[in-house]
């Protein structure tokens, strides 16, 4: 039997987890973030543009091993040895320029960096391996204010791309206030790997050892749920453990009551007003000299933003964010859309988040070992981009250019005087290059391309120097609706002097909205 010899055609697919971006999609990105980039550039933040590839030990997050280098990032190896890897994020890069530019930049230094980032983790629905960030950070301002001019930066680009005041909340906690609750929790055995419990589940017994004594970061990850599973829920997985919505059972830390009511307290501490909030937040951490630390911050970040007229209408300290705070060192700060959406089986439910960051002061001190503060915060464009859709702020059909039919291949040069006059005016234009002997597929093509206008010029229409143009906007509303009578009144297509086709085009445009 002949060996098959045909050479293997590639298969035309986007691989796993990844996505392409067609015209719309990104005329609409570009729009959004031209927009954020005008609100940072007017707080004086720098545009920065980094290397999408840097070496592991820049990232700091993952490792080769041997059963899967780089487990969480696309990396290589190189011939001298080291390990690269795409950027898994835009924090990490800002961290090493820092550091190396750290006699040539200003301080503090402020930029905004936006561009696309790579995760090489399992994909799913909404979840991709590549996708943008859009982020802002100040780094080597200590003070507070710093903090707060991230957070009014934030809400004035939430309204800038279209998110009217009333529809986001800009929510502020603080990583010292809970380390403050669990400073006092500690007395109790948090420190210790102790379970009060009186019959603690053997799973706990067995999965906490005297080598895995410190559970301030189990409790960060399970209050880290609270927007998800609620006071109860935090309650349980704290305590003896919960059913989740499948049925099975999950393991709690197995504190006791007088460990988690403190914790609880925290996370509920959300009065009227921010004067009641912060008082509700200093009882929770009275005898902290942490805790109290980071509510006299609270207080300090809310009155300076009050001063420039944020009130907490718009950005608000809410004890309940809690999202990341193993990361961060002070300050937290998270953007939710409060508007409501139907979901996918129609039921109505908040946006909810598309921005979050932070105080983060021991990234940079990884390269130079000096003590370098830093706070900032990442947009997750894609989400704001739905977000804008929802709203009607976004996802129109992007209008297509000018199209200029062929009627005579020969008189391509005349053509392309056309296209060339109204490009100089600034309309956008392109000239047929498809075989322009079937008419009928030119003005297909227009369609498919979302046209205005289609200028057409036969040899007849030459040589009486005119050309005839095409309301292709108007034409797709009469033969939807119209009657006979508007056909008459508002012809969609018309005869103009060859010396008016860019005022003639202009005109149209600009009547459809253009």
């Amino acid at each position: 039997m002949a060996k098959d010899t045909k050479p293997r055609r590639p298969r035309a697919e986007t691989p796993k987890g990844f996505r392409d971006y067609f015209g719309a999609d990104v005329t609409e990105r570009k729009a959004m973030l031209d927009r954020i980039a005008a609100v940072y550039h007017r707080y004086g933040f720098d545009p920065l543009e980094t290397s999408a590839v840097e070496t592991l030990d820049a990232l700091g997050k993952y490792l080769p091993d041997v059963d899967r280098p780089n487990a969480g990032v696309f990396g290589w190896q190189e011939e001298d040895g080291d390990w690269v890897a795409l950027r898994y994020d835009l924090t990490a890069p800002l961290a090493r320029v820092a550091a190396q530019y750290r006699n040539e930049l200003p301080t503090p230094y402020r930029r905004y960096a936006m561009g696309p980032v790579w995760r090489n983790e399992k994909p799913g629905p909404g979840r991709f391996r590549q996708f943008y960030q859009c982020d802002a950070d100040t780094v080597g301002a200590a003070s507070v204010a710093a903090d707060g001019e991230i957070c009014a930066m934030l809400a004035d680009a939430l309204e800038a791309v279209g998110i009217e005041r009333g529809d986001y909340i800009v929510r502020v906690n603080n990583r010292k206030v809970l380390d403050g609750v669990l400073d006092a929790v500690a007395a109790t055995g948090l420190n210790k790997g102790e379970r009060l419990l009186e019959k603690p589940s053997m799973a706990n017994v067995l999965r906490y050892t005297a080598e895995d004594s410190d559970l301030r970061d189990d409790v960060l990850r399970t209050i880290d749920k609270f927007d998800k599973v609620g006071e109860v829920g935090v309650r349980e997985l704290l305590g003896r453990g919960r059913l989740d919505a499948s049925g099975a059972f999950i393991d709690g830390l197995g504190l006791a009551s007088e460990q988690i009511e403190p914790i609880v307290a925290f996370l509920t501490s959300k009065g009227a007003t921010n004067t009641d909030t912060l008082a509700n937040l200093r009882s929770a951490v009275r005898g902290s000299q942490t805790g109290e630390e980071g509510v006299d911050e609270l207080g300090l970040l809310a009155a300076q933003l009050a001063a420039q007229g944020y009130g907490p209408d718009r950005i608000v300290i809410d004890p309940s964010v809690v999202r990341g705070l193993g990361y961060y060192t002070g300050p937290v700060f998270e953007a939710e859309l409060t508007f409501e959406i139907l979901d996918e089986k129609g039921r109505p439910r908040q946006f909810g988040s598309v921005a979050g960051g932070g105080r983060y002061d021991g990234l940079v001190e990884r390269f130079t070992g000096q003590k370098m503060p830093a706070t900032g915060v990442s947009i997750g464009v894609d989400r704001l981009l739905a977000a804008l859709r929802a709203k009607g702020r976004a996802g129109q059909t992007m209008q297509g250019p000018v199209i200029v039919t062929v009627m005579d291949r020969d008189r391509m040069a005349d053509y392309q005087a056309m296209v060339g006059e109204l490009r100089a005016a600034g309309v956008r234009a392109e000239v047929y290059l498809g075989n322009p002997k079937n008419f009928g597929n030119q003005l297909k093509y227009a369609d498919r391309r979302g046209s205005p206008v289609a200028v057409i010029q036969g040899g007849d229409e030459a040589a009486r120097d005119v050309v005839q143009i095409k309301d292709l906007v108007l034409g797709a509303k009469i033969a939807e609706s119209a009657s006979l009578e508007e056909w008459k009144s508002q012809p969609a297509q018309f005869e103009a002097p060859r010396a008016e086709l860019v005022a003639q085009v202009k005109r149209l445009l600009a009547r459809n909205g253009d």
